[in-house]
């Protein structure tokens, strides 16, 4: 019996943040690849490892996590003012399907340097030593956003002391702004950033009853609850929540139910279908706790704790659009967010997660009653941990 050969594409294996994925550029994937479709989702799936009933990912590329099953796609923009486009594809670990339907944040860390490395940066534009300022489009949620990539000696800068909760090792510090980051024309929300046009909502839940929920498009839809009002404090760690069953189907239902609301979905059954978005996240005032790396966090060294879900699974960091969306939301006062951190007006927010914590910065505005916001501002790091090909066989795609 004949098989097909394996095939082999360019690709990068990269830390952005608290996430790795692979990342190709357009131009290196096979031809039928290249445009969305079947082709593209078959090609990443066998790429990443997926699916996989055993939830392993052993035969790919994928680290069986939420925060590892990524895939990149850049190429030189075709946006005015902008340097490349950015498209990211979460993949499903058990099932056969990639989700479009938002950005990764933490691999947004990454983009600046691919697109350097890769020649789709003007070289006119990357100085010999300093900071190349990499205008990137965000391709799934056509959002423009700014990265600060040190460059020393012509070449990107990776090593430095910045240290990141949730990453082992300091690394250089990428400066990230996200522009006007509240989500647009999506659903039936009209792009409103508070689509049901409430700061605190009520969302009928079975088994909750009525849960006071803030549910916000900004760097990511997201739908927060009161950590005190489902059973927790906001100080839990991953096993506490993602060994527990009957605590995951609890949170999927939130996060359905408030998809529903937000004019995400029309019928709760594409929840299924859209594991990346919205993401679902519980918030409490600060508390003192140990964070998974033995790490004693403060009480006073925080403004609230934070706990995100992301694919199913409690997050073991933050993701960073949904961190955009705390900074957001902490800075309208009358949010849950904002009101967990205290209340008040507040241009940035330091909150803590399951690794440690994490400061975002954002500036809100209202005017006419709606509000919007400019920016927001994080820190993360990112740097190349292979190189070379990814291997698949000939015929997956």
């Amino acid at each position: 019996m004949t098989h097909v050969p394996q095939i082999k594409i360019p690709a990068t294996y990269m830390r952005g943040g608290t996430s790795k994925g692979v990342f190709f550029n357009l131009s290196d994937l096979p031809e039928p690849a290249q445009t969305p479709g079947k082709a593209r989702d078959a090609l990443l799936l066998r790429v990443i490892g997926s699916p996989d009933p055993y939830g392993k990912q052993i035969d790919g590329m994928g680290g069986a996590t939420s925060s590892t099953s990524k895939t990149v796609i850049l190429s030189k923009s075709q946006q005015p003012d902008h340097d490349v486009d950015y498209l990211f594809g979460q993949v499903s670990i058990d099932k056969p399907f990639v989700d479009w339907s938002g950005n990764c944040g933490n691999l947004t860390a990454a983009v600046g340097a691919f697109a350097i490395s890769q020649g789709l940066v003007d070289a006119s534009r990357i100085p010999q030593d300093g900071l190349c300022t990499v205008r990137i489009w965000q391709k799934n949620i056509s959002k423009t956003i700014i990265a600060h990539i040190p460059v020393c000696g012509g070449q990107v800068q990776e090593t430095g002391d910045f240290e990141l909760d949730g990453v082992t090792f300091p690394a250089a510090e990428v400066q990230i702004e996200f522009l006007d980051p509240a989500d647009e024309g999506e659903g039936d929300s009209g792009g409103a950033m508070f689509p049901t046009g409430k700061l605190v909502d009520t969302l009928e839940v079975p088994g909750f009853g009525a849960l006071r929920a803030t549910l916000i498009n900004a760097g990511i839809p997201t739908v927060f609850v009161e950590a005190s009002a489902i059973g927790y404090t906001g100080t839990e760690l991953q096993e506490a929540i993602n060994g527990d069953s009957a605590a995951l189907a609890r949170f999927e239902a939130i996060r359905a139910y408030g998809a529903l609301r937000m004019g995400l979905i029309k019928d709760l059954s594409e929840a299924a279908a859209r594991q990346h978005t919205p993401k679902v996240a519980f918030i409490a005032p600060p508390k003192d706790y140990v964070s998974s790396s033995g790490k004693v966090v403060s009480a006073g060294d925080i403004d609230l704790s934070v706990r995100a879900l992301s694919m199913g699974k409690l997050h073991h960091a933050m993701m960073g659009t949904a961190a955009v969306a705390i900074g957001t939301a902490a800075a309208i006062p009358g949010t849950l967010v904002n009101l967990a951190a205290g209340g008040g007006e507040r241009h940035a927010v330091r909150f803590g997660h399951p690794s440690g914590t994490l400061r975002v910065g954002a500036e809100a505005t209202q005017k006419d009653g709606q509000w919007s916001v400019t920016k927001a501002i994080m820190s993360r790091s990112a740097r190349v941990l292979m190189e070379g090909w990814v291997r698949v066989p000939g015929d997956c795609f």
